[in-house]
């Protein structure tokens, strides 16, 4: 694990060291594991739009998933 250093507004740091006291963690806790979050959620959109990429340069066809249909269930009515 490494040390740095970083350079945070005070309204901002208030409500961190406000939250982090009501968690009961520590700033370096709390701060790693939003950055772990930002990271997970840049990878899903970096894939949701590699998937509306693709479907852009190669749209469903009609008639494409019809075969499907006789397959879906969808309970009683």
């Amino acid at each position: 694990m490494k040390t740095i250093q970083m350079t945070i507004d005070d309204e901002l740091l208030a409500e961190v060291d406000h939250l982090t006291a009501a968690l009961q963690t520590t700033r370096s806790a709390f701060i790693r594991s939003a950055l772990q979050l930002a990271l997970r959620h840049h990878a899903i959109l970096e894939k949701e739009q590699q998937h509306a990429r693709g479907y852009a340069q190669h749209p469903i066809a009609p008639g494409e998933f019809d075969v499907w249909d006789a397959e879906q269930a969808w309970g009683e009515q």
